[in-house]
């Protein structure tokens, strides 16, 4: 390949919008002389790479924009830890069939149990997957559209959590809400359901959902769209954040 055409090709694909040909050239021209290569064979090779270098800065894209408090994945969590939990349940969750199928899923638990590394575990392999990803707290949620409908732009901000495909609510029940603070949630509930997905963590139960809405019936109406497709995993087992405490206690202990 004379340096002439070596240019060219490098100038073509940058502005194709292949830059990972542009810098890879030479190598892929290597490659090809040492393993005798077709050419379709090295037509395939370039588009593969291209391809996974993109679907990789599309994940890491994704991930910068979706909010999570970590990147922890699923084979980080000890299910050793909480062996009440079936390891196959989560693993079903893994495969993103509910995500398809615009169904939610919830996780319920007391604090530390492991319910939000599952949550954010789940939306790392959706963002990994291609859907968009966006993670708050519920507090956070209603405090932002309260400020947005004091402001005049609920309807806007609204879009900020029905638009991703993947709307990660963490923390429901942790705060009692008013009954407007609710009727906000209800709003992101009932126009998310049956178009796009929902993973939520709790530290109540379904039944006490009503105190932390404040109004029975619009608990009932948010459970109702929430629940209708929804897979359901409880964790009661003892917090990870306290197990790493005190084995920490424990060492310096020891050291001492």
């Amino acid at each position: 390949m004379s340096q002439l055409t070596g240019n060219r090709v490098r100038t073509t694909a940058v502005k194709l919008g292949l830059p990972h040909l542009a810098e890879a050239l030479s190598q892929y021209v290597r490659r090809a002389d040492e393993a005798k290569m077709g050419y379709l064979d090295l037509i395939d090779l370039v588009l593969a790479d291209e391809l996974a270098v993109r679907e990789d800065r599309r994940f890491r894209q994704g991930l910068r924009t979706s909010k999570l408090p970590h990147h922890k994945t699923l084979d980080a969590y000890d299910f050793s830890f909480q062996p009440e939990i079936d390891p196959r349940k989560v693993k079903d969750l893994a495969t993103l069939s509910f995500i398809e199928a615009k169904a939610n899923a919830a996780l319920l638990g007391p604090p530390g149990a492991g319910k939000t590394h599952i949550a954010v575990g789940l939306a790392v392999a959706a963002c990994r997957a291609g859907y968009s990803i966006y993670f708050t707290s519920l507090d956070d949620m209603v405090r932002n559209l309260k400020a947005a409908e004091i402001a005049g732009r609920l309807t806007s901000k609204l879009g900020t959590y029905l638009r991703p495909g993947v709307l990660v609510v963490d923390e429901v029940g942790y705060q009692p809400l008013e009954r407007a603070e609710a009727n906000l949630v209800f709003q992101v509930i009932s126009k998310r359901y049956e178009k796009r997905s929902i993973i939520l963590t709790s530290n109540k139960t379904f039944s006490e959902w009503s105190q932390v809405f404040g109004d029975e019936v619009l608990a009932t109406a948010i459970l109702d769209r929430l629940l209708h497709h929804c897979d359901v995993i409880s964790i009661n087992g003892p917090s990870y954040r306290l197990k790493n405490r005190l084995a920490a206690i424990e060492r310096d202990t020891n050291a001492a």
